[in-house]
Parts: C-alpha cells; sequence; structure tokens
C-alpha cells in the first residue's frame, strides 16, 4: 500500500494544522502551569517566613486540607477531574512543605494522633 494511502498516517491539511495549533497551546499552557506553581511556591514560602516570626506554627495540616477541598469543589464546578485536582495540589503542598522543613515526603499528611489522656 501506498505511504499516502496508510490509514494509519495522518495526512496534511486541516486537521494537520489544527493538531500542531493544539500541540502549540499544550506547551503554552504547560509554561503558565509551571510559572503558577513557582509563584504559588515562593508565595508559601513567604507565608512561611511571616508565620515563623509570628511566632506561629509553619505547618497546618488543617489548613492544608481547607485548600485540598476547596480545590476538589472547584475542580467539580469545572467539569475537571476531582481525584486529579487533589492530587495536584497535594504534591504542590507537599513541595512547599519539603522547601520549609527539608523532608522528601508527599501527598498528604498523616492523620493527628490523639494524644489526650
Amino acid at each position: 500500500m501506498p505511504e499516502s494511502q496508510d490509514p494509519d498516517r495522518p495526512q496534511d491539511g486541516p486537521d494537520r494544522e489544527r493538531l500542531a495549533e493544539v500541540r502549540e497551546r499544550i506547551v503554552e499552557l504547560d509554561h503558565e502551569l509551571i510559572r503558577l506553581i513557582g509563584e504559588r511556591r515562593d508565595l508559601v514560602l513567604e507565608a512561611g517566613r511571616i508565620k515563623e516570626a509570628l511566632g506561629l506554627p509553619v505547618m497546618d495540616p488543617a489548613r492544608e486540607a481547607i485548600v485540598v477541598r476547596r480545590a476538589a469543589e472547584r475542580a467539580r464546578e469545572l467539569g475537571v477531574d476531582e481525584e486529579l485536582a487533589r492530587d495536584v495540589v497535594w504534591r504542590i503542598i507537599a513541595s512547599a512543605r519539603s522547601a520549609q522543613t527539608g523532608t522528601t515526603e508527599w501527598g498528604p499528611p498523616p492523620p493527628p494522633v490523639d494524644e489526650s489522656p
């Protein structure tokens, strides 16, 4: 079968052009996502420095849980996979936690231990 008739080979034309446009937009969005993640990380680190200066605990698992729930709610509103949103936000939070504490863990923090007698 001649190469031009191969059904598995994408043909030139409007579909090929649209594919190139879509791929270009994906690259642009990837760059924007990375920029936003970096900006968010910088703000989280600044918040940590401010909390430390105020004598407040830097880590706040309850606040982290609120942030993740809010992201999942927004994902649901936008028709985005909630689990994906939770995973991404937890990973971003874990990265900031690692930068603040020097650890390498990621994911949701373990549940609090009840130390009451």
